[in-house]
């Protein structure tokens, strides 16, 4: 039987895969979540570099927030990597959930990036 943490990357391999079939050469906004925070980050696989970044554990962040694991918290980082994408010149994105489904704080996330101006 396999373990969690194969299972888990098996499935972020799938859904990584599925993602560049279909980016036609936009960067990809990657999301992880652990228990306590969130990160996004915007990477152009065709350089391999990072554009941009956010998480809740960034001062003004941490600050605001009563704690990086909710859903609020999520939608601060949205709003924060969304801007950062716009300075950075980046609008069409591919959102890559990882192996995480698109439920709570990852949909929240991904809510905000699109209020943000970000497109996917």
């Amino acid at each position: 039987m396999a373990s969690r943490k194969d299972t888990l990357v098996r499935r972020a391999s799938r859904v990584r895969r599925q993602i560049k079939a279909v980016a036609n050469g936009r960067p990809r906004l990657s999301v992880h979540r652990s228990s306590k925070n969130i990160y996004a980050q915007i990477i152009d696989d065709v350089a391999g570099k990072t554009i941009a970044a956010a998480s809740t554990l960034e001062a003004d962040i941490k600050s605001a927030l009563k704690t990086g694991a909710d859903m609020a918290a999520a939608a601060a980082v949205g709003k924060l990597i969304a801007e950062r994408a716009s300075q950075a010149g980046v609008k069409d994105v591919v959102f890559d959930r990882g192996a995480f489904i698109y439920h709570g704080r990852v949909k929240a996330l991904a809510e905000a990036a699109r209020e943000g101006g970000l497109n996917f």
